[in-house]
């Protein structure tokens, strides 16, 4: 039997949000998300090109061809999800209605293909006590499979406890939450605004790295000690820098710059984090993270459609895995973290 391929990061999009986004982009913000977001959406129904490509149609797209080059390429299943910044540049009303409609219209696109399509839930942390109600009606009443966040939500991180919430409820269903990059935020965004530094060139791992990394040190998984979060593009380079990352938390700690910590951050990152390899095709990469984190904690992703499925095919096929860690890597891990039925 040939490995099931599970795509563990896949963006997706409703014409609601698009339109909507489409109008946040005429506003005054000094966000650097403007510039990929505008970019995309700026041309709502005609289909805008960034950097040459109609990304627009392809997150729109489901049945069009994203399932047949899933057909061609021996994808078995896309786990979807709203793709950045979701509803996080919404003010919290309109961010709240958005994540529940596209909670809803994402449920019937897995429960019509449940042998193709798995789903991770929005919500809007602008309003963190409704936030957390939709989480709980997405895993209970809608029953997909984790919830997707993108990053920062008015440049604050889920360390500030205004945010937990969304933290409690994740914990309490026993639900992932998978960190996806955005434009950094503005206490970050000064030398990152040029050379197309903004984005998956470097801003988007400086951002979901800083965003890890401050929930570690500030004791965010103290307070929830069996909280599950998923990032991607091989772990947003935490993994690299784990060693020295941890060796001067610990002197912080000694020197009162950082709260002192039940356990250390090397402990939360292998404990309670999970990497995927969206975008990052590196086969030293990939040894290097299983080897340092272990198999269980690494999924294989392709980030459609901003990356090409068939090199990302390739690359899981031919890398050079067991087949215990293949097995692992492009679907065993997936199945568990995300509460995905094994292929009958």
């Amino acid at each position: 039997m040939s490995v099931r391929l599970i795509a563990t990061e896949e963006a997706w999009q409703i014409p609601e949000v698009a339109a909507q986004l489409a109008e946040t982009c005429k506003g005054p913000s000094q966000s650097l998300d403007k510039l990929l977001v505008s970019g995309i959406y700026e041309a709502v129904g005609g289909g805008a090109e960034y950097a040459g490509v109609d990304f627009l149609t392809g997150l729109l797209d489901i049945e069009g061809e994203r399932l047949p080059q899933m057909d061609a390429l021996g994808i078995d299943m896309h786990l979807l999800s709203l793709t950045a910044p979701g509803v996080q540049m919404f003010d919290a009303d309109t961010a709240t209605d958005l994540a529940a409609l596209a909670n809803d219209r994402l449920a019937e696109i897995c429960h019509g293909r449940p042998d193709r399509f798995a789903g991770l839930a929005s919500f809007a942390p602008q309003s963190p006590r409704r936030a957390a109600r939709e989480m709980e009606r997405a895993i209970t009443e809608l029953k997909l499979n984790g919830f997707i966040l993108n990053s920062h939500t008015n440049d604050e991180y889920l360390d500030d406890p205004k945010f937990w919430p969304c933290l409690e409820a994740a914990e309490a269903l026993g639900a992932c939450i998978y960190i996806h990059p955005r434009a950094p935020s503005l206490t970050l965004k000064g030398p990152l605004a040029d050379y197309g530094m903004d984005s998956a060139m470097w801003g988007y791992g400086v951002e979901v790295g800083t965003h890890a990394v401050r929930m570690m040190a500030g004791g965010v998984f103290d307070r929830f000690p069996n909280l599950k979060i998923c990032i991607g593009h091989m772990g947003e380079a935490i993994g690299f820098w784990l060693w020295r990352i941890n060796f001067m938390n610990t002197r912080s700690q000694k020197a009162g710059r950082a709260p002192r910590t039940q356990r250390s951050i090397a402990e939360y990152f292998k404990d309670n984090f999970v990497i995927t390899t969206s975008g990052v095709e590196d086969p030293l990469a990939l040894r290097y993270s299983i080897d340092k984190l272990g198999v269980e904690n690494v999924m294989w992703a392709i980030d459609y459609p901003y990356q090409p499925m068939e090199p990302a095919v390739q690359f899981i096929r031919e890398a050079p895995l067991s087949e215990a860690e293949r097995q692992a890597v492009t679907h065993g891990n997936a199945e568990r973290i995300f509460k995905i039925a094994p292929r009958g």
